[in-house]
């Protein structure tokens, strides 16, 4: 059983919402902490940086409301994700943000930087650092990550090569504290799944995309809808990080998608100014469960239906 802090515990469904660049909002962030998963989003997409303490009190203030007012379903605590690699010239502005609200759980990608785990530390947050393969693994739990987001192949975004697999195995060998698993899980089904494998978590981004508090193009949500795995591709041409994403975006900016260039990783930069993610649409390949654009609430309570039956499907409620 795998070592939880408090504010991760007593999940009803084991979800994280992924944060998505550009996309996510306090009001997507709000309704799925309503709905009962952890919501996120990245300090980045607050702009300018002064907006994300304005956020950071909306978000606050409408679950403390919701909690009064549901005593008997209280909202699930919610995730800002940093982006701690040295292009971020944002980092220092957005921690102190991160640090005076108190924010319960930070996600931090791209480098492990022992002083961003410190600070979190220092109130009583969680950080949970996310990983495409074993090694980088034990190297964010030795500068202080207290869990992991294994990073699996499949999944939107940035995203690693591994199998989920062998990726889990791996890291459950020598650590067992929380453990949260991404890549094309778009499912019940499958977060059962992810815990079967020895996850605590399924770390779910692009069936959030298609939900009408998604801070997205339609045509970006029309788009996660019709598509299916078929419709992913693979690159680092666009951040300098591998990463998959829509097929239809990439051509629509003019690209051949099957024979894109290799990017110099030396050029990662999120500040705004290249075309991904605002035209070049980041998606998982779990996208041909999603049917339909519906409001969170919707999509949570279909994720919730599905694990409970995939529960019951396999005897687990019985023996519960």
């Amino acid at each position: 059983m795998s070592r939880l802090p408090p504010c991760l515990r007593d999940r009803s469904l084991p979800v994280i919402g992924a944060p998505l660049f550009i996309i996510s909002n306090p009001r997507l962030v709000i309704e799925q902490c309503k709905a009962g998963v952890i919501g996120s989003m990245p300090a980045l997409n607050a702009r300018p940086a002064e907006q994300l303490d304005d956020w950071l009190t909306e978000i606050r203030e409408a679950l403390a409301a919701h909690d009064r007012a549901h005593p008997e379903a209280p909202a699930a605590p919610f995730a800002i994700n940093q982006i701690v690699h040295k292009s971020n010239d944002r980092l220092e502005h957005d921690m102190a943000v991160v640090v005076k609200h108190k924010v319960p759980i930070v996600i931090s990608s791209l480098g492990a930087r022992v002083e961003v785990n410190q600070a979190i530390h220092g109130y009583g947050g969680v950080v949970l650092h996310d990983i495409i393969n074993n090694a980088y693994a034990r190297k964010a739990i030795e500068k202080g990550a207290d869990g992991l987001i294994a990073v699996a192949a499949g999944a939107g975004g940035h995203a690693g090569v591994k199998s989920p697999f062998a990726l889990v195995q791996e890291i459950r060998e020598w650590f067992d504290g929380p453990l949260a698993l991404s890549g094309a899980i778009a499912t019940g089904g499958g977060v059962l799944a992810a815990q079967a494998m020895g996850a605590d978590f399924a770390y779910i981004g692009s069936a959030f995309i298609a939900t009408t508090e998604a801070r997205a193009p339609e045509a970006y949500k029309q788009g996660i809808v019709a598509g299916t795995s078929d419709d992913i591709v693979y690159s680092n041409l666009f951040t300098g990080v591998h990463g998959n994403y829509l097929r239809a975006s990439i051509v629509a900016a003019g690209l051949d998608p099957d024979h894109l260039p290799q990017s110099d990783p030396s050029q990662m930069n999120f500040g705004g100014g290249r075309k991904a993610w605002k035209d070049i649409w980041g998606s998982g390949q779990g996208i041909g469960a999603v049917k339909a654009v519906v409001d969170t609430a919707e999509l949570v309570a279909r994720l919730r239906r599905e694990y409970a039956q995939a529960r019951a499907d396999i005897g687990l409620e019985a023996r519960s």
